[in-house]
């Protein structure tokens, strides 16, 4: 008896993570929300669940974002490929900064908001912002916090600019940071990085994925 009242516990823990994951991804494809945790507290006070148990990991969050998009934004694979072929040609244009792309748009969850957002690499700050000064390409400084790993986070500069009517974000590492990414925010496992080679195959595979589907 006391299993069956565990199982069925379980059970009611696991379908509300499902309704908190599935709100939280609502609220980040339709409101704009970019935080994880953030849209996960919110979706949680709606639905009026309160206990820990109840709240997904940022993984089955990602998740429910991608089949969100999957049944309510029929677009949503257009726009990624738009995205895909721009960072490719960004990743090609940045190749001195040994470039990888980052973020929604390689992880498949970028909306008609998102950035494109690259890492690129060097260990002078001025080397970027001169190398899109003398492209005559504008762009605006800012600033980015990143986990190097469970002790240490950093700040790192980052220049934004746009081109091709698209948004893009360059943070730039030093080249140690090639060879041990950065943690992830949604998982905190080193962050997800495509080099130009490895975003053609990508394309490639969606194109056959699309084509099938």
């Amino acid at each position: 008896m006391a299993g069956h009242h565990a199982r069925h516990a379980q059970t009611r823990i696991r379908e509300r993570r499902e309704r908190v994951a599935g709100e939280a991804a609502r609220l980040i494809a339709e409101g704009g929300l970019r935080d994880y945790h953030q849209a996960k507290l919110k979706a949680a006070q709606r639905l009026g669940i309160s206990d820990d148990a109840s709240l997904p990991r940022n993984r089955e969050i990602e998740d429910a974002l991608r089949e969100y998009q999957r049944l309510f934004r029929p677009d949503h694979q257009d726009e990624l490929r738009r995205r895909r072929e721009a960072a490719l040609r960004a990743l090609d244009f940045f190749d001195p900064f040994d470039p990888r792309l980052v973020g929604p748009v390689l992880e498949g969850t970028a909306d008609a908001r998102s950035p494109v957002t690259l890492f690129v690499h060097s260990d002078d700050p001025d080397a970027v912002p001169r190398f899109l000064e003398e492209r005559g390409i504008p762009a605006e400084a800012g600033g980015r916090r990143l986990r190097l790993d469970r002790e240490r986070s950093s700040d790192f500069p980052v220049w934004l600019f746009t081109a091709e009517d698209l948004a893009f974000e360059l943070t730039v590492l030093p080249c140690l940071l090639l060879r041990q990414a950065p943690l992830s925010a949604i998982d905190e496992r080193p962050v997800q990085r495509a080099n130009a080679t490895q975003l053609r195959e990508l394309l490639t595979r969606q194109e056959i994925d699309d084509y099938g589907g």
